[in-house]
């Protein structure tokens, strides 16, 4: 029998039941892509992270209920608060190695968790026709990178979006990302996945990868506040810093459990 420790972790968040939740799983080697990607499935959370101790560093991998991911922030914010504060591995940085051999860090400074990831800087798409449809209203502008990012003009924009899946499903992104200057804070967000499996994703550190960028440039601010205002709702703390972002947030642990397989 195999045994594997599983943690679920609640990020940008300090208290349970808000933010988004993640499951993460310490690995003592890795197990099998297909292992994996049924026990995201098993616990049918927008990702599930692995990772394996590597000397000082940390490989780490993701998988949504259908997919493994290139990057995630969520995920990797709670994987930082399960070394530090369920492992009690006593670092100042935790270095993070990904499948394509990016390297990611996370600090931990007044109780939240910043995380050092690459910006991603979106480009201007004119043509709004079928992601105008998909989302039921058109935006001020359009933008794309890995994912869409339809811009609109206020928060209330935001929370009134009410999107086709089906439609959503038919775009050649893999995410659809929504934003609007915010009422209370710079900017706020939601983000739509169904193709991952993620319908709406209550709070989602790798958009802001790409959402910094674009709010840099439009508000002439390199520090910034941001709120992802799904149901559940989630807080960053965002800074530009040219080729990387950094995104900080809260996490608190949910549950501590083990897989016997």
């Amino acid at each position: 029998m195999m045994i594997i420790p599983i943690y679920q972790v609640d990020a940008f968040t300090s208290k349970v039941f808000g933010g988004n939740p993640a499951a993460v799983c310490p690995l003592q080697e890795w197990i099998s892509d297909n292992l994996m990607q049924k026990i995201a499935q098993e616990n049918n959370l927008s990702e599930t992270a692995f990772f394996v101790k590597n000397k000082n560093e940390f490989d780490i991998r993701w998988f949504t209920p259908l997919t493994e991911l290139d990057l995630a922030g969520h995920p990797t914010l709670a994987t930082a608060h399960v070394i530090l504060k369920e492992l009690d591995i006593n670092l100042e940085k935790i270095v993070f190695k990904t499948k394509i051999q990016d390297t990611l860090t996370v600090t931990h400074k007044d109780n939240l968790y910043f995380m050092d990831f690459p910006s991603r800087n979106p480009s201007i798409e004119k043509n709004m026709d079928d992601i105008s449809n998909a989302l039921g209203k058109k935006p001020k502008e359009l933008y794309k990178h890995r994912d869409a990012i339809a811009v609109y003009d206020c928060e209330e924009d935001i929370i009134n979006i009410s999107p086709s899946f089906d439609k959503l499903n038919k775009l050649e992104y893999p995410i659809t990302i929504v934003t609007a200057p915010g009422n209370e804070v710079d900017f706020v967000s939601r983000v739509f996945a169904p193709k991952l499996g993620i319908p709406e994703d209550p709070v989602t550190g790798s958009a802001h990868c790409e959402l910094i960028p674009y709010w840099f440039k439009s508000l002439k601010k390199k520090e910034m506040t941001a709120h992802q205002i799904s149901k559940r709702g989630g807080k960053l703390y965002c800074t530009y810093n040219g080729d990387r972002v950094t995104i900080g947030g809260d996490a608190v642990t949910f549950l501590r459990g083990k897989i016997e397989i």
